[in-house]
């Protein structure tokens, strides 16, 4: 029986478009900007962020390293924040159905820079004080020190909580990462372009029972 579930953002709760960033990034003079960041490989000091393990300054120091002379932090920031997207209304109403059915994590892959942005976006949108609003917990890889598809960071989130794997579904909208969540015995759930989050559940708020899952 499914008790809990656990939700990356980006791609899933709140829409993204990584094209976006790597748009602004040439725009601004950035060489080979597909090569150096995209949703599934880019250069490390991208992942130094999503851990935590660099500030802001340093990382837009480092990008300003592979862009053009002249080109400033702000240039930086908003290229960076530029695949953020919206919160849709239906995935905010689904989450309150939710909660009442399942206990629910977040874990974000993501970082310092695009954090108050999207917290914005829901406080001005939703009127609530924090995207923690809607879980019972979560978990930014920024302040946790730990990255998915890490098998760790899984561990952490059902050891803190006392979650049993699997009684646990995660949704996220790339396969190394849901294969990742099955590996520790959590169901991975994968959310494809071509479907909504809503797609994934009954009207009242439940998995559907024709949901396919990645398994060990």
């Amino acid at each position: 029986m499914i008790k809990n579930i656990i939700f990356d953002l980006g791609g899933v709760l709140l829409n993204i478009d990584f094209a976006l960033t790597q748009k602004a990034f040439s725009e601004l003079g950035m060489e080979n900007a597909l090569v150096k960041f995209s949703q599934h490989m880019q250069l490390g000091f991208f992942d130094q962020l999503d851990r935590g393990e660099i500030s802001d300054e340093e990382f837009i120091s480092k990008v300003k390293s592979e862009m053009p002379s002249g080109t400033s932090d702000e240039d930086i920031r908003q290229a960076w924040n530029a695949m953020l997207l919206d919160f849709p209304q239906q995935n905010y109403n689904l989450m309150l159905t939710v909660n009442k059915n399942y206990r629910t994590f977040l874990m974000s892959n993501t970082n310092s820079i695009h954090f108050p942005e999207y917290q914005k976006n829901l406080r001005e949108t939703f009127g609530i004080s924090s995207l923690d609003d809607l879980f019972e917990k979560s978990y930014y890889s920024f302040i946790s020190g730990k990255r998915k598809p890490e098998a760790d960071f899984f561990e952490l989130i059902l050891n803190e909580n006392g979650l049993i794997a699997s009684e646990t579904v995660f949704i996220d909208d790339t396969l190394p990462n849901t294969r990742a969540s099955a590996s520790v015995g959590i169901k991975g759930l994968y959310l494809p372009p071509e479907l909504k989050l809503t797609d994934l559940f009954t009207k009242d708020g439940y998995l559907k029972e024709n949901n396919q899952y990645e398994q060990a």
